[in-house]
C-alpha cells in the first residue's frame, strides 16, 4: 500500500497536498465554530444557527462562479485575494457578534465570509489532474488520498473547535479556523510550480469548452444525494445516543462512520482496479444504500456502533468515483468549475438530509430516520444508472493542453 502512495508523491512533492489539508480545515469548522460563539452571545440557537446558514448558503452559491475565476486566472491569484477578504470577514463576523453589532449587519458580514471561502480541495485535485496529466492510472490513488485528507478533516475540525471554544475561549474556535484557513491557503497558493496553467480567454476567442452536462449533471445530482445521506446521518445518529441516554457518545459513534471510510478510502487508493470508474460508483451507491438499512433496526450503543463502521467503509469509494468521473470527462480550463458542481451539491444536499431526519425522528424516532440515509443512498445510485456504460474521456494530449471537453457516450 504504501510503495502506490510512494509513487504519486516521488511524481509531485507532497507540500501542496499537506498545505491543502490545513487550507481546507475550516471547511469543517466554521459552520460549528459560529454557532457555538453566536450561542454564547446571544443565548439563541436560533440566531446562531440562522447566522451559520447564511454562510454556508453564501458558500454554496459562490463556489461555482468562483470556480470559473480560478480556471481563468489561476490559483495563485484568485486564492490570495478572496482568503484574504475571507480572513477579514471572519474576524469581523467574530467581532460583529461579541460587539452586539445589528442582526442584519452580522449577517450581511458573514454572507461575505461565506462566499469568500475557498474550495481548496477542488483546487488540490485539479493539481493531481496538472501534474499527473501523462499517468492518468495514478489519478485513483491521488483522489483516494484526498478522500481520506477530507475525512481526516471532518474528524480533526469539528473536535479541535468544540475543545477550543468550550475550554479556551467561545471565539477561539474560529480564531483557530481563520489562521489555519489563511497561513494553509497563502502556502498552498505559493506553490506555483504545480499549479495548472491559467485559461484566459483571448481576444476574438469567446467559445469555451462546452461543459460535459451529460456527465456533470448526474454525477451532481448523486452528490446531491450523498450529502443527503450525510445530513440525515449526523442528525439521526445524534438523536439515536441522546434516545440512549448516552448522548455524549454521538461523537465517538460519528468518528467511527468516518474511521470506517478513512480506512477504505486508504486501501482503495492501493488498488489496481479493473473494473471501471462508473461500475464502482453504481456498486458504491449500492453499497451504501444496502449498509445503511441495518442501521434501522440497531438496539443499541454497541450494535450501532459496529454497524456505523461497516457503513462508513461504502463513503470514501463512492466518493472518489464520483470525483474520478468528474476528471475524466472535464476539460482541463474548466476543471475547478466542473468539480465544483459536485462539492456544491454535496453542501447542498446536507441541509434537507437533516431537516428530513428531523421530521422523521420528531415523528418517529431516531431509527426510522435512518431511512432518509438509504434514500440518499438508492437515489445516488439512480443518478449513476443515468450515466451511460460507454463513456470517452480525454486523450493525453487534451488532458496536457486542455482544448476540448471530454462527453459521456
Amino acid at each position: 500500500m504504501l510503495d502506490t502512495y510512494r509513487a504519486i508523491f516521488t511524481r509531485a512533492s507532497a507540500a501542496f497536498s499537506l498545505t491543502g489539508l490545513v487550507a481546507r480545515l475550516p471547511i469543517s469548522m466554521v459552520g460549528l465554530g459560529i454557532v457555538l460563539l453566536a450561542e454564547d452571545v446571544s443565548g439563541s440557537y436560533a440566531f446562531a444557527g440562522s447566522v451559520s446558514a447564511v454562510a454556508l448558503i453564501a458558500n454554496a452559491a459562490l463556489a461555482i462562479p468562483q470556480g470559473r475565476l480560478i480556471d481563468r486566472f489561476g490559483q495563485g491569484r484568485v486564492l490570495s485575494l478572496v482568503i484574504t477578504l475571507w480572513g477579514v470577514a471572519l474576524a469581523a463576523t467574530m467581532w460583529s457578534l461579541q460587539a452586539g453589532w445589528p442582526h442584519p449587519v452580522t449577517y450581511l458580514i458573514a454572507a461575505v465570509a461565506g462566499a469568500s471561502l475557498p474550495s481548496v480541495g477542488t483546487c488540490v485535485r485539479a493539481r493531481w489532474s496538472h501534474t499527473l496529466a501523462d499517468q492518468p492510472s495514478r489519478l485513483h490513488t491521488a483522489f483516494s488520498f484526498e478522500a481520506v485528507a477530507d475525512e481526516t478533516t471532518f474528524l480533526v475540525g469539528p473536535i479541535a473547535v468544540t475543545l477550543l471554544a468550550t475550554s479556551v475561549h467561545p471565539a477561539a474556535g474560529l480564531v483557530a479556523a481563520l489562521v489555519a484557513g489563511t497561513l494553509g491557503t497563502y502556502a498552498f497558493s505559493a506553490q506555483r510550480g504545480t499549479e495548472p496553467p491559467p485559461h484566459p480567454r483571448r481576444a476574438g476567442d469567446a467559445r469555451r469548452p462546452p461543459m460535459p452536462w451529460r456527465a456533470i449533471a448526474p454525477l451532481t445530482l448523486a452528490s446531491i444525494a450523498l450529502g443527503v445521506v450525510f445530513g440525515a446521518a449526523e442528525v439521526t445518529t445524534v438523536a439515536f445516543a441522546d434516545e440512549q441516554g448516552r448522548q455524549g457518545l454521538a461523537g465517538v459513534l460519528l468518528a467511527l462512520w468516518a474511521l470506517g471510510s478513512l480506512l477504505s478510502g486508504l486501501a482503495s487508493g492501493a488498488i489496481s482496479w479493473r473494473s471501471s470508474t462508473l461500475t464502482r460508483l453504481r456498486f458504491g451507491a449500492l453499497a451504501l444504500a444496502c449498509s445503511m438499512a441495518p442501521l434501522v433496526v440497531a438496539p443499541n450503543l454497541g450494535t450501532m456502533a459496529v454497524l456505523l463502521m461497516i457503513s462508513g467503509l461504502a463513503v470514501s469509494p463512492t466518493l472518489i468515483a464520483t470525483m474520478s468521473l468528474a476528471e475524466q470527462v472535464l476539460p482541463t480550463s474548466r476543471m475547478t468549475e466542473g468539480m465544483a458542481f459536485l462539492q456544491t451539491g454535496l453542501a447542498a444536499g446536507v441541509a434537507p438530509g437533516a431537516a428530513l431526519a428531523g421530521i422523521v425522528i420528531d415523528g418517529a424516532g431516531a431509527s426510522p430516520a435512518y431511512l432518509i440515509c438509504v434514500g440518499g443512498g438508492t437515489a445516488a445510485l439512480l443518478a449513476a444508472l443515468l450515466l451511460r456504460v460507454g463513456a470517452t474521456v480525454r486523450s493525453h494530449d487534451e488532458r496536457v493542453d486542455g482544448s476540448e471537453a471530454g462527453h459521456v457516450a
